[in-house]
């Protein structure tokens, strides 16, 4: 028998040796409590289950066949993120009203990265084999080459710093788009893309899909420059239905990633981020008054 004292109140405890058998009354006692906490614990689980979470449980499962439902209407084209705890509590940060504007970024930030992340599983890749600091051999795979990104000016400058955190030295392209006052309709006032974007996959980033007009428009104008539908990527955090179908009927294959489809969307999300979006683009136009960066030599 091993004597241990406990830290701080000088409370003997035995502990037994490892060759050393409990005797039948501390495995008695042992069973008890083991068997009464269980207890406890399973009532009481079931009991908050029960009464606490069974409106989510059932709301969760309506959403879950809304999407399934969108997703078949729309095709395989619109792609969800697995729908889990951790970006369930994103979302509902992100468009709680009274979240501060720290946590706000920080979580737009967060999801940004996730969508990102699910985007980038979505590009080209090869088969290679590498060889290990011990001298064996690695079959793995490669991202192929000639990706880039386009931010739609500008909440989607938002997620440029969550693309370059995965893809340090990609190439971003940017589009300014407004809609005009008399007409309503979204009118290009400005454009910049690598100058081969008609060979490269793009990754298209705007974060609230409400309309569908600007990206349509955005999409116009890649193709205008050569670019094919099919080599687009658009990444966004959330989109209305109504969005999400305009786009596919405007352009059947392009492909849309997202983490929520909703009738109402976020649409607070630009005003949020503004000012960071703001030091951004002053920072962007006092380079581009300049000179513009020579893009770097990868991705």
């Amino acid at each position: 028998m091993e004597t241990y004292f406990e830290s701080g109140i000088g409370t003997e405890i035995k502990m037994p040796c490892q060759n050393q058998q409990l005797n039948n009354n501390d495995r008695q006692e042992h069973t008890a409590m083991s068997s009464t906490k269980q207890v406890r614990f399973a009532s009481c689980g079931n009991s908050v289950l029960t009464e606490s979470n069974r409106d989510a449980e059932v709301a969760e499962t309506c959403e879950n066949v809304f999407n399934s439902e969108l997703q078949r209407q729309i095709g395989s084209q619109l792609k969800l993120l697995p729908l889990n705890d951790q970006i369930r509590e994103l979302q509902t940060i992100i468009r709680d009203k009274s979240t501060s504007r720290g946590d706000f970024v920080f979580c737009a930030d967060r999801l940004i990265r996730l969508v990102v992340e699910e985007g980038l599983n979505q590009l080209p890749y090869s088969k290679c084999t590498v060889t290990t600091p011990t001298g064996h051999k690695y079959d793995g795979v490669k991202f192929e080459k000639g990706n880039c990104g386009v931010s739609i000016m500008r909440s989607g400058e938002a997620m440029e710093q969550g693309l370059r955190d995965c893809c340090r030295s990609i190439r971003i392209g940017k589009i300014l788009i407004q809609s005009d006052e008399d007409t309503q309709k979204a009118k290009v006032y400005y454009a910049k893309f690598p100058p081969d974007i008609s060979r490269r996959k793009v990754l298209l980033m705007y974060p609230i899909l409400s309309t569908g007009n600007t990206v349509i428009e955005a999409v116009r104008v890649l193709t205008e420059h050569g670019l094919q539908p099919k080599h687009i990527i658009l990444l966004s955090l959330f989109s209305t239905p109504h969005g999400a179908k305009s786009i596919i009927q405007e352009f059947p294959e392009i492909t849309i990633l997202t983490t929520e489809v909703h009738p109402v969307a976020p649409t607070h999300f630009g005003q949020r981020v503004s000012l960071r979006l703001e030091c951004i683009i002053f920072v962007w136009e006092e380079e581009s008054s300049s000179h513009m960066p020579a893009w770097p030599k990868c991705c």
